[in-house]
């Protein structure tokens, strides 16, 4: 399967993500670097969200090593008018979440886990077809 059509199957995941959590208000998956690889519904500034995300994480995967806990799975950080959340998507990518502030977190963890494993395997597929000759 060709990287447009590996592109399209992520952007569907992000589509079915958003209509099973009417809450969520963007999504987003990105490389690990922070360029973008789809979004749905995230705003005009998916590359600078996408940058941030790959900031965040090095803080996270940082964070999570130094402590013990093992490698980074997710984030979540809760501001005034939401939450902001991110999820290992296979070996090379993230997605990101943007969310309302009445939005269930537990839901969103079990959704989002859901379609992060869905994109990491799409994506992680898509890179070991290019390496194959």
């Amino acid at each position: 399967m060709a990287a447009e059509a590996q592109i399209a199957e992520v952007l569907e995941e992000l589509r079915r993500l958003r209509a099973r959590l009417p809450q969520l208000t963007g999504a987003l998956a990105a490389s690990s670097d922070g360029f973008v690889i789809a979004q749905d519904g995230t705003p005009q500034a998916a590359e600078g969200i996408a940058a941030l995300t790959a900031a965040a994480l090095g803080v996270a995967q940082r964070l999570t090593e130094t402590t013990g806990q093992g490698g980074f799975r997710e984030l979540v950080v809760r501001g005034e008018a939401g939450y902001l959340a991110t999820y290992a998507a296979g070996s090379t990518a993230v997605l990101t979440l943007l969310a309302d502030p009445r939005v269930n977190v537990g839901r969103l963890h079990l959704e989002a886990r859901r379609s992060s494993t869905r994109v990491g395997e799409l994506i992680d597929g898509a890179l070991d077809r290019q390496e194959t000759p």
